[in-house]
């Protein structure tokens, strides 16, 4: 199992990620292909799948936590040292991290 530390890094790791996925300019010509493909076929229920995947916080902060602590994980070589209901429950506590710093993000930009 995790530390706290542990668990707090990757939360950062995860809130910076999905900011990078979701809101930064670096990625908006990405971003901006997506969203013209997705125009092509706008009724393509996959498309707009995507789409939303890489709009959401949530959705996309979910899998970026996922992927980090799988990484930690391997890199660490700590995979095997619990069971995987308890990875899934470090997954949950990751991405829930992760998304109160996004919450607290938007809320702070919408009170300035």
């Amino acid at each position: 199992m995790i530390s706290l530390v542990v668990l707090a890094f990757l939360a950062l790791a995860g809130y910076r990620g999905t900011q990078l996925v979701v809101h930064d300019a670096l990625l908006d010509p990405v971003r901006i292909r997506i969203d013209a493909w997705q125009q092509k076929r706008p009724t393509s229920a996959f498309r707009d799948a995507v789409v939303t995947l890489i709009s959401c916080v949530y959705c996309t902060g979910w899998w970026v936590a996922g992927a980090l602590l799988a990484t930690w994980l391997l890199v660490t070589d700590t995979w095997d040292q619990a069971p995987v209901l308890v990875h899934g429950i470090e997954w949950l506590a990751v991405a829930g991290a992760a998304a109160l710093l996004n919450r607290w993000d938007d809320t702070r930009k919408d009170s300035a």
